[in-house]
């Protein structure tokens, strides 16, 4: 099989990326886990009613049409839509981890907003392309464009369901079409979730070809292998076969319009590359956790210009700081960067100081949780720094809420670097990361560093330095 090795595609895809030359292309696959379904079960009951059996088509789009022909209306298909995308869904992993890619082009044939919701949630202003008269308007502030080739949910009339909807593209979302077109051409795509079953998509593509030839711009798509036959029969093995056979032919096929599959051999590895992306992309932004009541072991004088110090090679080093503003550490770290920053580098520092009032339904500790998964994910390390705060009666504990940082760093597969001499919850954290380094930093080179940053004895200019040296060797 000719599929692409997902080293090489992550190396090329994440430097498209970097270069602001990458777009995404989302198909229905992407939304089944939140409980909507794909075309052919949302065309089931329709088939039935023909009398057709949809798990022996193979040609969708004309259920709908022959639905069409015998009706003469498609009241019935739109309420189809009104039903099965207005019901309560749930964002997934993958959604939120799209939201966080620096992508600012997305396209999807899909009618449901959940790519609307997952930008919303990670306070992105997205621009929705539903119709031919919303590419004529730019909203201000868009950190996204998101084109709605197929319609949407709310407008189910306008919606492309029918063979008629296809026939007509051209006339009715011809700028769609010429859109999409310049996008192929300046882009490097990555589709996810999507069959290459959809007839408009394959026109487009043919039509990139014949006008391109060979100078296309390459692209890639996510594609599951065949599962292994659940019987050892010799019919089960037979259809293996096929289905493999096929599978090649399909692979070959898409190398006509520069498409490069990436094979899977289960669906959850579609989070696992878009977690890998992530973590590419954000290699430069390093999220700062750590709070200190109590400035022990190294006292305030010295923690402070330790979190000056930080702040300032962080920047002049080319990191870029995100954090919440924790106290006694967050206003120094600050400083420090500010020190660095230039008069057009300000967005280089994200401060996201939390919000003392949770959304309707919310409790503030779950709100706070939220917060903190949306800040580190835009992240590819997290620096813990002391870690420390003064409970009800008055005794300093060790923070909680860096606790849960670590807890959301180790799960969403971020760098975790306590500087381990600083105590608390950062002393507790560098411990257990120390005990399973190889799990953490798989690419080894950092033991040194680690034993550095663990040791109070070492001076502030020693531990920035070790710091500094583990985020160019997860650079690397």
């Amino acid at each position: 099989m000719t599929a692409l090795d997902r080293n090489t595609f992550l190396r090329n895809y994440s430097k498209a990326i970097a270069d602001n030359t990458a777009a995404l292309f989302v198909g229905a696959g992407l939304s089944r886990p939140s409980g909507y379904v794909d075309w052919r079960e949302l065309l089931r009951q329709v088939a039935e009613d023909l009398n057709l059996d949809i798990d022996r088509e193979t040609d969708l789009v004309a259920i709908a049409q022959y639905h069409l022909n015998k009706t003469g209306t498609r009241s019935e298909l739109n309420q189809l839509l009104i039903d099965e995308f207005t019901k309560d869904a749930s964002l997934t992993d993958n959604h939120r981890l799209i939201a966080s890619l620096p992508i600012d082009t997305v396209w999807t044939t899909n009618y449901d907003d959940l790519l609307e919701r997952a930008y919303e949630e990670a306070g992105k202003k997205a621009d929705v392309n539903r119709t031919k008269e919303n590419l004529a308007v730019t909203v201000p502030g868009r950190v996204v464009t998101i084109y709605k080739m197929h319609g949407d949910k709310t407008m189910p009339d306008d919606a492309v369901l029918t063979k008629e909807d296809y026939e007509a593209y051209d006339t009715k979302r011809s700028l769609f079409s010429t859109s999409l077109r310049g996008d192929l051409v300046d882009k490097t795509f990555l589709f996810v979730g999507f069959s290459f079953t959809d007839p408009n998509i394959d026109y487009i593509l043919s039509r990139i070809r014949i006008l391109l030839g060979e100078n296309q711009r390459r692209h890639y798509c996510i594609m599951k292998s065949v599962s292994s036959p659940t019987s050892s029969s010799r019919k089960a093995r037979e259809e293996h076969k096929y289905q493999c056979t096929r599978l090649e032919h399909r692979i070959a096929d898409l190398k006509r319009y520069s498409i490069q599959a990436v094979m899977i051999d289960d669906y959850s590895e579609i989070t696992d590359i878009l977690k890998e992306l992530n973590q590419r992309t954000h290699f430069r932004d390093v999220f700062v956790s750590g709070s200190a009541e109590d400035y022990a072991p190294l006292g305030h004088d010295r923690l402070s210009d330790l979190c000056r110090l930080l702040g300032e090679r962080l920047i002049s080093e080319g990191f870029n700081v995100v954090s919440g503003f924790g106290l006694g550490i967050g206003g120094s770290i600050i400083q420090g960067a500010m020190n660095k920053l230039g008069h057009n580098d300000e967005a280089r520092l994200h401060l996201r100081p939390f919000p003392q009032e949770p959304p309707p339904g919310l409790s503030l500790g779950e709100y706070w949780k939220q917060y903190r998964e949306r800040m580190i994910l835009r992240a590819g390390s997290c620096l813990f720094v002391a870690g420390n705060k003064r409970d009800t009666a008055g005794n300093i504990v060790e923070a909680w809420g860096v606790m849960e940082e670590f807890e959301i760093c180790r799960r969403q597969g971020k760098y975790p670097i306590p500087i381990g001499a600083t105590g608390h919850a950062a002393e507790t954290i560098w411990n257990e990361v120390t005990a399973t380094l190889d799990t953490h930093f798989p690419q080894g080179g950092v033991k040194t560093h680690f034993d550095i940053i663990g040791n109070s004895r070492k001076s502030n200019e020693q531990i920035v330095d070790a710091v500094v040296a583990i985020l160019r060797r997860i650079s690397r």
